[in-house]
């Protein structure tokens, strides 16, 4: 789980993930940013991430993106 908010860090390190339950309701992740998060969630894990996956609530908060990730092939 660390590896996923070391690259939510990298991608807008001016918030906190780990206070947030809903990054989407909170403004920390907009349409933009979970583009680029699929994108080095893909290259970091080796997995592809289907389109149909890529729904908000599948990145409200960590917990949501490392099931993302494990039902893509990728292991945490």
């Amino acid at each position: 789980m660390e590896q996923i908010y070391e690259i939510l860090s990298n991608l807008r390190p001016e918030f906190d993930y780990h206070t947030s339950q809903d990054y989407i309701a909170d403004n920390l992740l907009d349409s933009f940013d979970i583009v680029s998060l699929v994108s080095e969630l893909e290259e970091r894990y080796g997995i592809f991430i289907d389109a149909l996956d890529i729904l908000p609530e599948n990145f409200k908060n960590a917990s949501a993106i490392a099931d993302v990730v494990i039902k893509n092939g990728g292991e945490l």
